[in-house]
């Protein structure tokens, strides 16, 4: 049985996270990705302040391993996306096990990011810091989820294991 959104704190907190991720994938991430013709004006505004607040090397010069990052985030976190937030205000039994592979997925190429950032010699202390107020969050986040997805998927396969071993001593 559902239970009501108002009641899953955790669950409202990732719902927020979809409904800001979305339209930020959109308007900043997936912008290489649109034909030049299609750009939006508003779009590239905030990506070159985005690039000059930052000087965010990914969005500036990419290795191409970041490509292959902005095509996962267009064609697995959008349509994921998309889902969770209707999964996410309906309860939708399947969410976790959707969820701990958007966080594992999430981590491990946020924490990628982090690494790489953290070696480039021509950024200065304060300006890896600064780029870490927007990647760590976001490794957090997927951390957090992560660990939330599984421990609920824990319960469920525990709860079936404990009724398959209960109905198997029965039969004994």
């Amino acid at each position: 049985m559902a239970r009501p959104l108002i009641s899953r704190k955790r669950d409202i907190a990732y719902l927020v996270f979809f409904i800001i991720h979305l339209p930020v994938m959109f308007i900043v991430d997936l912008t290489p990705l649109y034909p030049s013709s299609v750009k939006p004006a508003f779009m590239l505004a905030i990506r070159e302040f985005y690039i000059t607040t930052y000087r965010d090397q990914f969005f500036v010069a990419p290795p191409t391993w970041f490509n292959v990052y902005m095509w996962m985030e267009a064609l697995y976190h959008v349509p994921l996306s998309v889902w969770a937030i209707g999964a996410l205000i309906r309860d939708d039994p399947k969410l976790p096990l959707h969820l701990l592979l958007f966080a594992t997925q999430t981590g491990l190429t946020t924490l990628t990011c982090i690494a790489d950032y953290l070696s480039w010699p021509s950024f200065s202390l304060d300006e890896k810091l600064k780029l870490g107020g927007l990647y760590v969050p976001y490794l957090f986040l997927a951390v957090f989820m992560g660990v939330d997805m599984y421990a609920r998927l824990d319960k469920v396969v525990s709860r079936a294991a404990g009724v398959q071993a209960a109905s198997g001593k029965k039969g004994l």
